[in-house]
């Protein structure tokens, strides 16, 4: 019972940390089911996934079965995929990102995710987000590094990878047919020591 407890107090520590969180200019909150709109939305947009076309649903089971699994990973774990908003439109959801724990062609660990709507791109907020992403993975986590997966194609992600610090560390053959998929990674020792600042924006890219 005390194991238990202190589980899940642990858990309780890490959901207060991650479930409602802000940026200078981004809210960021737990996703919700009534969120399935606009996972579905978002998700379904060619324009969107356009550098990953697997990625692209087809069907609102599939993004049911996609919200579910982030749902999921916030009960067990604390924190997942944010919700992201506008701190000047709260209401509408521009994109979804943040870390979860993934295994991935046998490579485990906490991977940083982002996808934003195309009106959203070319701001800055996906490196603004995944600022906060990071800076709580090695506080309230602390998490020894954080792993991104990326499409060789996906050039303004990989450019917006490369601005908040993140270095490319190996290749992996996990989407049948395509290019091997490009790992990058960020160590704690290493963002420790990078300047606290705004990257630049990533041209026709979040």
């Amino acid at each position: 019972m005390a194991l238990t407890e202190g589980f899940d107090a642990a858990i309780a520590q890490v959901r207060a940390a991650f479930a409602e969180h802000a940026s200078p200019r981004l809210l960021l909150r737990a996703p919700q089911a009534s969120d399935l709109d606009a996972v579905f939305e978002l998700h379904a947009d060619p324009i969107c996934t356009r550098c990953s076309t697997s990625a692209t649903l087809g069907r609102r089971d599939e993004a049911q079965a996609l919200l579910q699994g982030w749902l999921d990973h916030w009960q067990t774990h604390g924190f997942g995929y944010w919700v992201i908003s506008a701190r000047a439109q709260p209401d509408v959801v521009i994109g979804f990102g943040g870390v979860m724990h993934k295994t991935i062609d046998g490579v485990s660990g906490p991977y940083l995710y982002f996808r934003f709507r195309p009106q959203a791109w070319g701001q800055g907020f996906a490196s603004e987000m995944a600022l906060q992403a990071l800076t709580l993975s090695f506080s309230a986590l602390q998490q020894a590094h954080v792993l991104a997966i990326v499409l060789p194609a996906n050039t303004p992600s990989r450019k917006t990878l490369e601005r908040i610090g993140m270095l490319l560390k190996s290749a992996l053959a996990d989407v049948p047919g395509q290019a091997p998929s490009l790992v990058y990674e960020l160590s704690a020792e290493r963002f420790a020591g990078l300047p606290k600042v705004q990257p630049q924006p990533t041209p026709f890219g979040a």
